[in-house]
């Protein structure tokens, strides 16, 4: 989206999309759009997918509004849910993951300051974008992010989740 140069709403189903049922991104506002100052994204999961393998980011911190359905979140070890109307903190330089901890849709609004790795969530949607653990990492490594997989599998068995 271009920078607006007055009141701009990005109506329902609008804002740009990628990725696939069960695994869906909307863009509502990019970094491009703000200056870099921030980027909101909208994360729609399916029952039990896993948003993502445990990474870190030296760059954003990401805050994370439930908009329905419940939540899973690792950060440091520690595991949390959350359910519509919370907001979950991620900082930046700790290690995290998210995933759809309920048997419904799971709709998020990711609240990311500044704004940059939002554009590594499009390079993993675009076609031919399924990385590997051996591709991944340096990828991650463009957007200042580390990813660990090792660490993303027991979780992934513990929960029954979806990758």
């Amino acid at each position: 989206m271009d920078t607006p140069t007055g009141p701009h709403v990005v109506r329902a189903g609008e804002g740009d999309a990628t990725g696939e049922p069960g695994l869906l991104d909307r863009y509502l506002i990019e970094s491009a759009a703000s200056s870099g100052l921030v980027a909101l994204v909208e994360h729609v999961l399916g029952p039990k997918a896993l948003a993502a393998p445990m990474h870190r980011h030296s760059r954003e911190d990401e805050y994370t509004f439930v908009l329905a359905g419940t939540l899973g979140v690792i950060e440091e070890g520690i595991e949390i849910t959350a359910t519509a109307g919370d907001l979950v903190a991620k900082p930046r330089g700790r290690w995290h993951t998210f995933w759809n901890a309920g048997g419904n849709e799971l709709r998020v609004l990711e609240i990311i300051v500044p704004g940059g790795i939002e554009g590594l969530f499009r390079r993993l949607a675009e076609p031919g974008g399924e990385y590997s653990p051996e591709t991944l990492p340096a990828l991650a490594a463009e957007y200042g992010a580390e990813v660990d997989f090792e660490a993303t599998m027991p979780l992934v068995e513990r929960h029954g989740l979806v990758v």
